[in-house]
């Protein structure tokens, strides 16, 4: 398994397989826009509609009452449990078809985070109006070039994955990890969390 973040409320793991599939990753790399990103984006695509009204909502609900609804929670979980499937897969980190719907599972992509019983109006409101500037500008100039280093580990692992089978663990890690960052910096933003995402992938 992969380490778990240190952040004891979050978990973000993408299983490493002893061995992966030369069939699945040529099928992946040829065809994985048809039948993978092609019918998850269009339903996630709807998904999302709702998660924004819900999230929309939630706002005002936080503002007032500091309490993220427990139900809207969980919705918006399911989601981005369900993108970090599809992403687990396309970026060839595992073999299984990620599964549709919202209640679905994976025992290679565990992702969790602890419900916050309470939210910060302060937090939420400089997170809304400044997050742009101390979240995601600094956040995104790093992932940047972190997100660089992962399409290259990705072409190389794709040969190495086609020759021997094997993904090599460090390569994988460091994919695992870029992602885990942004699950974590997207998770602060959208006011799951008041935890300030940590500028580190583990």
């Amino acid at each position: 398994m992969e380490e778990t973040s240190q952040t004891p409320d979050f978990v973000f793991e993408i299983q490493h397989q002893e061995q992966y599939s030369r069939g699945q990753l040529l099928l992946r790399s040829f065809f994985g826009w048809l039948y993978i990103a092609i019918p998850h984006a269009f339903v996630l695509f709807f998904m999302q509609i709702a998660a924004g009204i819900l999230q929309f909502l939630a706002w005002w609900i936080v503002l007032f009452t500091a309490q993220y609804p427990k139900s809207f929670f969980d919705f918006q979980m399911a989601i981005q449990r369900w993108g970090a499937r599809v992403n687990a897969s396309l970026f060839n980190l595992i073999d299984n078809y990620p599964a549709f719907g919202l209640n679905a599972e994976d025992p290679n992509v565990t992702l969790t985070l602890v419900y916050p019983q309470t939210l910060s109006r302060g937090i939420l409101l400089l997170r809304t109006f400044l997050g742009i500037f101390y979240v995601l500008i600094p956040h995104g100039f790093i992932l940047f070039f972190r997100m660089f280093l992962v399409y290259i580990y990705m072409f190389f692992g794709w040969w190495i994955v086609l020759f021997t089978g094997k993904y090599p663990k460090g390569m994988h890690e460091f994919i695992v990890d870029t992602l885990r960052w942004s699950t974590r910096v997207g998770l602060y933003m959208l006011f799951l969390t008041d935890k300030y995402p940590s500028f580190s992938g583990k």
